[in-house]
């Protein structure tokens, strides 16, 4: 572990368990980026591959790593947050790399209350990726019908003094916490058009399902974004069912 806390500005937070055959590219796509003080800290599962090899080999200037058994993908990403020195968090799978786009937006980031985030590039052997998650300013409107992609965010830290990732949720806990954090009047959201990752639509996500968060997404529009939001998508889904339209309702 490198303990050399420098001048750091954002923590990118990578999630492992047995990621070696990836992690390795993915080092080096943040190791390629011209921005300066970016620390990277792993969480690893336990793993019984080379991945801590790699990551001890990595000999990147910034850098905390931890190996041991945990509750999941967004229990370790909560532990990489209370790990994280930056006063902003990045969220990265180890089969996603970073674009130089990445340190362009990066530069843009002063205002410690602001939700940063920029565009993403798909890549996947099965399938497309959807525009809609990929592309563009999301409004509340357009959140609580979409999932947004994780990767294309970076968070001042201070949000998760207030919210952590709900371990209900195996797959969409970090749509869980945007729903609340886009209607915190707290906090402000600022996109640039600026594609910062190539994102693998193949991973853990893209065919499992969550059904306490489906069950609870309502709810959570409801509390996050209020009454108005809530009763807006309700209105939506039940004339698309009356007119025997698809519902284009997406977790």
């Amino acid at each position: 572990m490198n303990d050399s806390t420098g001048d750091v500005f954002v923590s990118i937070i990578i999630a492992t368990y047995n990621a070696g055959h990836q992690l390795a590219a993915c080092l080096q796509s943040i190791s390629a980026q011209a921005a300066k003080g970016i620390e990277v800290v792993i969480v690893d599962g336990g793993s019984t591959d080379n991945t801590m090899a790699i990551v001890q080999a990595s000999g990147l200037p910034l850098l905390q790593w931890v190996s041991e058994a945990d509750k999941g993908i967004y229990d370790a990403l909560n532990k990489g947050v209370r790990m994280a020195r930056g006063k902003r968090v990045y969220f990265l799978g180890a089969d996603d790399r970073l674009l130089p786009g990445f340190s362009e937006l990066l530069a843009k980031v002063q205002d410690d209350y602001t939700v940063y985030y920029g565009d993403s590039e798909g890549y996947s052997d099965k399938g497309e990726v959807p525009y809609i998650l990929m592309k563009g300013s999301f409004s509340k409107y357009r959140l609580a019908k979409f999932c947004m992609n994780h990767q294309s965010i970076i968070y001042p830290k201070i949000v998760f003094e207030k919210y952590t990732y709900n371990l209900r949720y195996k797959v969409f806990a970090d749509y869980a916490l945007n729903l609340l954090l886009w209607g915190d009047a707290q906090f402000k959201q600022q996109h640039y058009p600026i594609s910062i990752v190539r994102y693998n639509l193949s991973g853990f996500s893209f065919d499992t399902k969550d059904p306490l968060f489906e069950q609870d997404k309502l709810q959570l529009i409801r509390q996050g974004m209020g009454w108005k939001m809530y009763m807006r998508i309700l209105v939506k889904r039940y004339k698309k069912k009356l007119l025997g339209k698809k519902d284009d309702w997406a977790p």
